[in-house]
């Protein structure tokens, strides 16, 4: 097989140059967790209402957290929802390799 030379950059080079890199990565990053919590949410049969009661906070707070384009999301609040629907999250962080950032 021959092996494709492209020429130009990367998506993520044009968001970066653009300023928007970071904004969408946090978009991206709070649509999954958004995801996981309304599966967590129907496998548990919680309504947002009942959630909010679980969480000792009011169902504003809640609609924020399952807003996927509010990327304010405190750890706390994760934690809260993550403690009433009975799930764990885990975090991992990987280094780009050849990035100049790394450096």
């Amino acid at each position: 097989m021959k092996k494709q030379n492209y020429i130009g950059s990367s998506l993520d080079d044009l968001l970066e140059d653009d300023g928007t890199l970071e904004e969408i990565e946090a978009v991206a990053m709070k649509r999954i967790i958004v995801w996981k919590l309304v599966q967590a949410m129907e496998k548990t049969d919680t309504n947002k209402t009942q959630l909010a009661e679980k969480m000792s906070t009011s169902r504003t707070v809640v609609n924020r957290l399952l807003d996927e384009e509010d990327t304010s999301l405190t750890l706390t609040t994760l934690t809260k929802a993550s403690h009433a629907l009975g799930m764990t999250w885990r975090l991992e962080s990987v280094e780009q390799a050849n990035s100049p950032k790394a450096a």
